[in-house]
């Protein structure tokens, strides 16, 4: 579920509303009734850049949760798939 500001969120999301792998990303997230920030590269082309400056990547989804670079979708289910993701969001 997205929040509103990105400082106070735990979880931030630089996404692309168009993007499945970004949708999947989400939804997994909202399965696990985690709150998260959603910052749309399509909205604010800047946030590319932003993305390359703290990934060194150039896709989306990429996701942070605390201050840790979880990375991409596939990064993000296989926390899940290894039992790591829960733990993690709760922090």
């Amino acid at each position: 579920m997205p929040v509103p500001d990105p400082a106070a969120a735990n979880v931030v999301i630089y996404a692309s509303e168009y993007c499945p792998y970004c949708r999947r990303a989400r939804a997994l997230l909202d399965g696990k009734g985690a709150a998260y920030a959603l910052l749309d590269v399509n909205r604010n082309p800047r946030l590319w850049e932003e993305i390359a400056k703290r990934t060194g990547r150039h896709t989306v989804p990429q996701i942070f949760i605390g201050d840790r670079h979880v990375g991409g979708c596939d990064d993000l289910f296989e926390l899940e798939r290894l039992g790591e993701l829960t733990p993690l969001l709760r922090g």
